[in-house]
């Protein structure tokens, strides 16, 4: 290969048992830049460090949710987490959520936010899950853009779905039946 071009990134997805080395540095940073670039899950501005280790931590401590992180040569850039509904909710046992997608935008163009998603489909297919239900800000357009190109399909929308800087941001609500794909 020739010294002026770099090989491509090694991109790697898994889920995250539990945080080892600089593991929760990595996903603290993904997250603040992530936020500061467009908002995320919830947050319009990063929280202290402290707030954000330990919403991390307790992430891990959630029996009914499971942690995907991808990872850019090693260092952790994006998450995604998959949150079965509660025992007692026999209705809706079929169907998870995902949730608290995001992708530092240094990381971003590489396909590693597809991997993300596709790798919580298939764990939710593994786990017996026939639906995957997500919502996404409607300023997320590069969010909308991968669930409709991954099959997802629009069933609602929320005129006052969040508010940012005072003025109120739909929301769109999507699905993907697992089994019919």
């Amino acid at each position: 290969m020739p010294a002026n071009i770099l090989p491509p990134p090694r991109l790697t997805v898994e889920v995250a048992q539990r945080l080892k080395g600089g593991d929760l540095n990595d996903l603290c940073e993904a997250a603040e830049l992530a936020i500061r670039a467009e908002g995320g899950f919830g947050w319009l501005k990063p929280p202290p460090r402290e707030v954000m280790e330990r919403y991390w931590r307790g992430v891990l401590t959630v029996p009914e949710r499971t942690l995907f992180v991808g990872r850019v040569d090693g260092v952790i850039a994006g998450s995604v987490q998959l949150v079965r509904p509660p025992r007692n909710n026999e209705a809706q046992a079929m169907a998870v959520h995902v949730t608290t997608a995001f992708m530092a935008p240094w990381a971003r163009g590489n396909h590693l936010a597809r991997a993300l998603l596709e790798a919580a489909e298939v764990r939710a297919l593994e786990d017996g899950f026939a639906i995957i239900n997500m919502d996404v800000r409607e300023t997320q357009r590069a969010a909308i853009a991968l669930c409709e190109t991954l099959g997802y399909t629009l069933w609602g929308t929320h005129p006052c779905y969040a508010r940012v800087d005072g003025q109120f941001v739909p929301g769109r609500f999507y699905f993907k039946d697992l089994t019919s794909t």
